[in-house]
């Protein structure tokens, strides 16, 4: 039952007929009795709305929205599976798994609290160097990390913005085609909130547990004691990749290479391309004028890896299944 119906019986149900019935035990019934019938009020409500004729035409409805959906969670699946999501490491403590650390202090007070942390992504730095990486990121993380200014790292660099990006675009998509799946349908409230997961498997939608993982690398200062700790974190989103990209490409100073061109693509440039296409697939046609939640992809014609350049004439909108036929082939 509603809840502001459950709050008001709740409470006025027991007092009026304890008092009618001059017996608390009344007023206990009356509670337990509520309690009881809340939860069965709740699946009534819900068997009925998912039977009404109403929802089932509007699932009908949103049916080809729904084929569309579970096709690019799918999609969704082969991006994470085949992209590379990690860089470069720090040495700190890289043979910390090789021993063994107590606390053997007799005080009370064992000064531990915070703990130095060992793993690939963690530099563990003195409270300057921690410091200094807030404020610039980018030269740290390249010093600590082992992110060195050569073609090969470049190349591995734009490999994980690509894919990152990718996915971010495709993740955002499927989020917004099941706001626009909730938009049509417009179910109760209650049916959201207390039957989600029913909801989406009434309705045929496959769900995808995939978020973008971000690498994520930390500078850590942990005093002596362990008194005091500080840390910042650096999170190699879009944005931060494309920063790393550019500052490693005026290191390199390249030339006409893969990795050097590969370095031109840029979530600007990727933005400025689908702008150049009126935001459709050159190949099918579908645009976003007509498809408002269609992914767009920015496709070389002729792959980087056979030679292609990053230049606005080797680049083309896809839609994302033309771009999944398409692949690394030649143009024909």
């Amino acid at each position: 039952m509603p809840q502001p119906l459950f709050t008001l019986l709740l409470i006025g149900a027991p007092i009026t007929l304890g008092a009618a019935a001059g017996n608390p035990l009344v007023a206990v019934f009356a509670i337990l009795l509520i309690l009881i019938a809340n939860p069965i009020i709740w699946r009534i409500r819900k068997d009925r709305y998912f039977n009404s004729n109403q929802f089932q035409s509007l699932k009908r409805e949103v049916a080809s929205v729904v084929f569309e959906h579970n096709e690019l969670v799918n999609y969704v699946g082969e991006i994470r599976a085949q992209g590379a999501f990690e860089l470069g490491a720090s040495s700190t403590g890289q043979h910390a798994h090789l021993a063994t650390f107590e606390n053997t202090s007799a005080w009370n007070n064992r000064r531990d609290r915070n703990v130095a942390e060992y793993a690939p992504h963690v530099h563990n730095a003195s409270l300057q160097v921690v410091r200094n990486a807030s404020m610039d990121p980018i030269k740290y993380l390249m010093k600590y990390f082992s992110v060195n200014a050569d073609p090969g790292v470049l190349a591995e660099i734009q490999r994980v913005a690509v894919d990152i990006s990718r996915l971010e675009e495709a993740v955002g998509n499927v989020q917004r085609r099941e706001a626009q799946i909730v938009a049509k349908i417009r179910p109760p409230a209650f049916i959201l909130s207390r039957y989600s997961d029913e909801f989406w498997s009434i309705v045929g939608v496959h769900l995808s547990p995939i978020t973008v993982p971000y690498p994520n690398y930390k500078f850590q200062y942990t005093s002596a004691g362990g008194n005091s700790g500080q840390s910042t974190d650096i999170r190699l989103d879009t944005p931060t990749l494309d920063a790393l990209s550019e500052t490693l490409v005026e290191k390199i100073r390249w030339a006409k290479s893969a990795a050097g061109q590969r370095a031109l693509m840029t979530a600007r440039l990727r933005n400025w391309i689908k702008d150049r296409d009126n935001q459709s697939c050159l190949q099918c046609g579908a645009s976003v004028a007509i498809e408002p939640n269609l992914l767009l992809e920015v496709d070389h014609i002729v792959p980087v890896s056979r030679g292609g350049l990053s230049t606005p004439e080797n680049l083309q909108t896809l839609c994302w299944r033309c771009n999944r036929t398409k692949g690394a082939r030649m143009p024909a």
